[in-house]
């Protein structure tokens, strides 16, 4: 069985994790032939971090990153709350680890029963950390806390699996004075998607471009000097 990041010499656990996503395609990454995201803008990556739920060893490995990092990071920690959807499950899981209520936030009140939109019992003065699989702009994440905080929580901060590292992203968390920590970001998956031979090392360069800039379409194909 594979040993989990508590098990290991320390090595690097951001370079562990982004590994383990590439592995399993939860992160997958090609240059010549973008995505189209929601927004339209045209991506090199591509990101699924459902796909870690079905991947016991990357799972492992993930969920103990993910309760090291709370620990370290937010020690006073006293309920997990997970983004509707993609933070639900890892929320119950390092809850579970840690032995600590969890609960989640809707994307918007029910318009049935009681209406709630945080499922789970949150106390006043409860001091809440906001699981989340990956932040780009941040803005459900910090939804989610803003909800929080609007019931009477203590927002901590934010947990995450993978950050993208953009600007945008980071300017609205600092708008709203709400601090996130994750476990990997773009920059290690592409060192390590290069060093790994999933990337052709020319490849880095547009990739980069992409990050500091998702509007500039001048990466694709190369065109970025």
């Amino acid at each position: 069985m594979q040993k989990g990041v508590f098990g290991r010499i320390m090595n690097g656990v951001k370079e562990l994790i982004a590994k383990d996503l590439l592995s399993i395609k939860a992160v997958f990454l090609n240059p010549d032939e973008p995505f189209i995201w929601a927004s339209g803008i045209k991506s090199p990556i591509y990101c699924d971090n459902r796909l870690i739920l079905t991947s016991p060893d990357v799972r492992n490995d993930v969920e103990e990153g993910l309760v090291s990092l709370i620990k370290e990071n937010y020690p006073d920690a006293e309920v997990l709350m997970g983004t509707s959807t993609a933070g639900i499950a890892h929320a119950a899981i390092c809850a579970h680890l840690m032995g600590i209520p969890m609960g989640y936030v809707r994307g918007g009140a029910k318009d049935h029963g009681r209406k709630n939109r945080i499922e789970g019992r949150l106390l006043p003065g409860q001091k809440a950390v906001v699981v989340e699989d990956l932040i780009s702009t941040g803005k459900s994440a910090i939804e989610t806390a803003e909800a929080l905080r609007e019931a009477g929580a203590e927002v901590l901060g934010i947990v995450s699996i993978f950050t993208y590292g953009m600007q945008k992203g980071l300017d609205l968390l600092s708008e709203h004075n709400i601090k996130n920590v994750s476990l990997t970001d773009f920059d290690t998956v592409v060192s390590e998607a290069a060093e790994e031979g999933y990337i052709k090392s020319s490849d880095v360069k547009r990739l980069m471009a992409f990050r500091n800039d998702p509007s500039d379409e001048s990466w694709i194909g190369g065109n970025n000097g």
